[in-house]
C-alpha cells in the first residue's frame, strides 16, 4: 500500500551537526543482495538508530543530499574504517523492518568518495544485475515447496461451516496457501463503497482452517468488489517472501464485479504470481470469456518499489498460478444427459463438451498454461445448502465454472480436487497441491561468481564509449483515431560495449514524450552486440483527444534517446488525427450538423476551441439565496462566457444550434428502439471488437444504424459522456450538487444553472433512463444500478481534486437518483 502524506508524522529531529554520521550497514556475507533495501546505521550524540531505505536512484539522491549538508558525515559502504575498527559512538542496533539485513562490522573499500554518484550506481548495478540473473544457474539450485492454491465463489454468502475439509484436506501440511473467493458479497454497496463485512469474516474463516500441522503467517490480502486472495507462508519461511506487489483489473469501464485480483512476490529467488479471477457469465458462447482473460493478461502489471524501474508484466514471472471461477459452461446444453453422464461417472466422455478445454486446444485462450486432470464431477449448480442439483427453471446448465491453470519450468500439480462435503454456496471449492521448485541461492557460489563478475565487469567499463544503431529514426502514423492503438517499431542494435539506454526528457517538459505516445521499454540495458525491439505506440484516450480535436496539440514529438557515457540520438515521430466526437465538448458538437469528419479542419479546431470549460460560477453558498432576477442574470453571463467568443466574420455559423449532439441522440436513440428490455443493460460491457464501428458511424455518418450489439452501444454511449472535457454537470456546479443531493428541489436549481445545451443533455438523459426503468421487469434494471453507472460520468469533481470518497460518490449517486425518482413520480 503506497504511504500517503497522512500516513506520516514527525517524531524527533536529528541536527547534522558534528556528531551526526550515516552509516552504510554490510551483510554478514560481505556481498549485497541485488535489489534489496539498504540499511544505514544513523550515529548523533541524542540517538543510535538502524534505518531502512528502499532500494533505487531515489535512495542514492537522498544521501548524496544529505552529503552536501553534513560533509565527511555521510558514509558509504566505501567509507567505512578499516575491518576491525569502529567509529566513535557506533554501535550495532536492531533492525526496524523484517527481513532486513543484519548489522555486521563496517568496512572500507579505499576510495576518496563518500558516495559514488548515484548515475554510476545505477548503471553499474543494471550491468551487474543482467550478467548475474544470465549466471543464476551457476549459484542456485532447486528445493521444491508444497502450495496449495484453492478457489470458491461463495456466492455472497458468509461463511457458516468450517473449512477445514477444504483447507487441511491432506495430512501434510503445505508449505504455502494462495486462497481465492469470488462473488464474496455482490450487493451494489460493496461496489460502490468497496467496504464489505465479507472480507473480514472469510479472512478468519481461513485462517482458523488452515493446517493444524504447522504455523503460518499472513503476507498479503488483496480484494477488488468480490474477488479476494490471500497468501499465507509458513511462519519460518516469511524471511525468504520478498517483493511482494498487489495488482488488479476490472471490467471494462468498470462495470459489475468481474475483474482479477493478482499478487506478485519473490520465493527466495524465483518470481511468483498468483491470479485470481470471476470472468464473465455467457452460457451460449466462450467470446467473452475468452477476451476478458486476454484483456487482464494484458492490464496486469505490478510497480516496483524503485519509481524509475519500468513495472513487471504478467508474462515475466517464473510461475503462474491461475484461479477462479472462469465461467466457462458445457457445449453440450442437454441437462438429462449431462445428469447420466455424471451419474454413470464417466467424466471423461462429459469432459469433452467442456469449453475451456475445447478453446485451450483451440490455441484461443490461456496459451502455454496447463491444467491438470479433471476427475470430479462439475462444481455448479448445486442447491445451497445440500449436494444435491438446481434443478430450477432459472438453472444454467452444470459446469466446471471453478478452474486452477498453473504455468512455468519448475511447477507439477500433485493433485486436483473439488470439495464436495462444503455446502455453502451453489459451487463447490477447488483445491490443487503442487509442487514448486524455486532456486535457492548458494552463498559460497554466489560470492564466487560476484567476485568473478565484478572483475570482468572493471575491464569492460575501461573499454570506450557505447554506440548502437538505429534501424529507423522517423516514424509516421496515419489516420490515427480515438481509442485505437497504432504501433511502429525499430531495432536499437549495440556495438561491443555494454550499453544502457533510455529515452530522456527534453529541456522544460516532465516526460520524454507527449501523452498519447509511449516507447516500450523506455529504457533498458543491453549486452555487447545485443540488440532490443522498441514498440512506439500511439494511442488516444480521453484525456488526449480534446487538445487534437481544437488543434492545441498535433500528432508531432521528437523522442531523445540517451546512451549512458555515450551520445544522443534524436527520433521523429508524426501522423495525422482523424477529429472524433468522443472528447469534443457538448457546446461545439450542438453547432455540428454534419458528421465531424465531413466539417473543415479549420472549423473544428474554431469551434473546439472556443469553448471554455470551468468559467466561475456564484459561490456555492449563494446559489439558493440569491435572487430569482440575479439568478437569471448570472446565468445570462455565465451561457454567454461559453459560447464562441468571436465576432464579425469569424462568427461563421447562422443556424441555430441543435438542442443535443446528434451523436448522443443517435446512440439513445438506438438503445430506446433496440435494448429498453434487454437484460442488465449498462452493468454487462461490450465486445472490445465493436467499438470502432460505433466509433466510426457517429464520426462519418456512413451508416444509418450501428453495427453490433446493445451493450457495446451502452458502453460507447458512457465513454462518450465521461471523454467529454467539460462533464455534463459542469465543474463549477459540482460542490453544489453534491451539498444539495439530498433536496429535489435544490438539485432541481442547480441544474437550472446550466448552460442550455447541457442542460437539454441531462434532461434528455433522465428521460431515456426513466424510460428504462419502466421496464425495470424485463431489464432488472432499478435507480440505484443507473445512479450508481451514471453518477461518476455526468457529475465529475474538477481537475487536480483528489478522488472522491465513498460519502461523496454515494452523494453524486443521490444527486441523479432525485431527477431519476421523484421526478419521473411527478410526470
Amino acid at each position: 500500500m503506497a504511504i500517503a502524506a497522512e500516513d506520516v508524522c514527525l517524531e524527533r529531529v536529528l541536527p547534522m551537526d558534528e556528531g551526526f554520521a550515516l552509516e552504510e550497514v554490510v551483510p554478514e556475507t560481505g556481498l549485497p543482495t541485488l535489489g534489496s533495501d539498504v540499511t544505514f546505521q544513523i550515529v548523533s550524540p541524542d540517538a543510535n538508530l538502524l534505518v531502512q531505505l528502499p532500494f533505487g536512484s531515489q535512495t542514492q539522491t537522498f544521501l548524496r543530499e544529505v552529503r552536501k549538508c553534513c560533509g565527511a558525515g555521510v558514509v558509504g559502504k566505501e567509507d567505512c574504517p578499516p575491518e576491525g575498527e569502529t567509529w566513535p559512538g557506533s554501535s550495532k542496533g536492531q533492525s526496524v523492518a523484517g527481513g532486513a539485513p543484519r548489522p555486521s562490522k563496517l568496512h572500507r573499500e579505499g576510495t576518496s568518495d563518500a558516495l559514488v554518484s548515484s548515475k554510476t550506481l545505477d548503471r553499474r548495478g543494471s550491468t551487474l544485475r543482467s550478467q548475474l540473473l544470465q549466471k543464476e544457474d551457476l549459484y542456485t539450485f532447486l528445493c521444491c515447496f508444497k502450495f496449495f492454491v484453492g478457489s470458491y465463489n461463495v456466492n455472497g454468502q458468509s461463511p457458516q461451516e468450517s473449512l477445514l475439509p477444504w483447507l487441511s484436506h491432506d495430512p501434510e501440511p503445505p508449505d504455502v496457501y494462495c486462497v481465492g473467493f469470488q462473488a464474496l458479497d455482490p450487493s451494489r454497496e460493496a461496489a460502490v463503497f468497496h467496504d464489505t463485512p465479507r472480507e473480514e469474516e472469510w479472512f478468519k474463516a481461513v485462517t482458523k482452517s488452515l493446517h493444524p500441522g504447522a504455523k503460518y503467517a499472513t503476507i498479503k490480502l488483496v480484494r477488488r468488489v468480490g474477488i479476494l486472495l490471500l497468501l499465507c507462508v509458513r511462519r519460518e519461511l516469511a524471511a525468504n517472501i520478498s517483493d511482494v506487489g498487489i495488482a488488479t483489473v476490472g471490467s471494462l469501464v468498470g462495470m459489475g464485479d468481474k475483474g482479477a485480483v493478482a499478487i506478485h512476490f519473490r520465493f527466495h529467488s524465483t518470481t511468483i504470481c498468483m491470479v485470481n479471477a470471476h470472468l464473465a457469465a455467457h452460457p451460449q458462447e466462450s467470446e467473452q470469456q475468452n477476451q476478458d482473460f486476454h484483456d487482464i493478461c494484458a492490464r496486469l502489471q505490478f510497480y516496483q518499489q524503485d519509481p524509475s524501474l519500468p513495472a513487471i508484466p504478467l508474462s515475466q514471472h517464473d510461475v503462474i498460478v491461475w484461479l477462479g471461477d472462469l465461467n466457462y459452461r458445457l457445449e453440450e446444453q442437454d441437462i438429462e444427459r449431462v445428469k447420466k453422464l455424471i451419474d454413470a461417472q464417466d467424466i471423461c466422455a462429459l469432459y469433452q463438451y467442456d469449453q475451456l478445454k475445447n478453446q485451450m486446444e483451440a490455441k484461443r485462450v490461456f496459451e502455454d498454461f496447463t491444467e491438470g486432470e479433471i476427475n470430479f464431477q462439475p462444481t455448479y449448480k448445486y442447491k445451497a445448502g445440500s449436494d444435491e442439483w438446481d434443478t430450477s427453471e432459472r438453472c444454467c446448465a452444470f459446469a466446471w465454472c471453478d478452474r486452477i491453470l498453473f504455468k512455468g519450468k519448475t511447477i507439477s500439480q500433485l493433485s486436483y480436487r473439488s470439495h464436495m462435503s462444503l455446502r455453502n454456496s451453489d459451487h463447490k471449492p477447488v483445491s490443487a497441491v503442487f509442487s514448486i521448485g524455486v532456486k535457492v541461492v548458494d552463498e559460497q557460489l554466489y560470492r564466487k561468481v560476484f567476485e568473478e563478475t565484478v572483475s570482468s565487469l572493471d575491464k569492460m567499463e575501461n573499454a570506450s564509449i557505447p554506440s548502437v544503431t538505429l534501424s529507423k529514426r522517423e516514424f509516421f502514423f496515419r489516420d490515427v483515431k480515438f481509442m485505437q492503438l497504432q504501433m511502429e517499431f525499430f531495432i536499437i542494435c549495440n556495438g561491443p560495449i555494454p550499453c544502457q539506454f533510455e529515452f530522456i526528457c527534453k529541456p522544460h517538459e516532465s516526460s520524454y514524450c507527449k501523452p498519447w505516445l509511449i516507447a516500450k521499454p523506455s529504457k533498458g540495458f543491453l549486452l555487447p552486440d545485443a540488440e532490443v525491439t522498441v514498440e512506439l505506440e500511439v494511442f488516444v484516450n480521453k484525456s488526449t483527444a480534446t487538445h487534437l480535436n481544437s488543434g492545441e496539440d498535433h500528432l508531432e514529438d521528437i523522442l531523445v534517446l540517451h546512451l549512458d557515457r555515450g551520445k544522443d540520438y534524436f527520433l521523429s515521430v508524426s501522423g495525422n488525427y482523424l477529429p472524433s466526437c468522443f472528447g469534443s465538448p457538448i457546446q461545439a458538437l450542438t453547432h455540428m450538423r454534419q458528421p465531424i469528419q465531413d466539417m473543415l479542419p479549420e472549423a473544428i479546431r474554431n469551434l473546439v476551441s472556443s469553448y471554455c470549460p470551468g468559467t466561475a460560477l456564484l459561490p456555492c453558498d449563494t446559489l439558493i439565496c440569491t435572487s430569482s432576477k440575479a439568478l437569471i442574470e448570472h446565468v445570462a453571463v455565465f451561457i454567454q462566457t461559453l459560447m464562441p467568443l468571436w465576432s464579425g466574420e469569424d462568427f461563421f455559423w447562422d443556424e441555430k444550434p441543435l438542442d443535443i449532439p446528434k451523436e448522443l441522440w443517435m446512440m439513445v436513440d438506438h438503445l430506446c428502439r433496440s435494448a429498453c428490455q434487454q437484460k442488465d443493460l449498462f452493468q454487462q460491457p461490450g465486445l472490445r471488437a465493436e467499438f470502432p464501428e460505433i466509433r466510426d458511424c457517429l464520426d462519418t455518418g456512413t451508416l444509418d444504424t450501428f453495427i453490433g450489439s446493445s451493450s457495446s452501444v451502452a458502453e460507447a454511449l458512457l465513454l462518450f459522456l465521461e471523454s467529454l472535457p467539460e462533464p455534463v454537470i459542469c465543474y463549477q456546479l459540482y460542490d453544489s450538487s453534491v451539498e444539495r443531493a439530498s433536496s429535489f428541489v435544490l438539485s432541481s436549481q442547480v441544474v437550472s444553472m446550466l448552460p442550455t445545451c447541457h442542460k437539454n443533455v441531462f434532461r434528455y438523459l433522465m428521460a431515456f433512463l426513466r424510460e428504462l426503468l419502466q421496464h425495470s421487469g424485463k431489464n432488472h434494471l432499478d435507480g440505484n444500478i443507473l445512479a450508481s453507472v451514471f453518477g461518476p460520468v455526468l457529475l465529475r469533481p474538477p481537475p487536480g481534486r483528489p478522488v472522491p470518497d465513498p460519502a461523496e460518490k454515494q452523494k453524486a449517486q443521490q444527486f441523479i437518483q432525485q431527477f431519476l425518482l421523484l421526478e419521473g413520480s411527478s410526470h
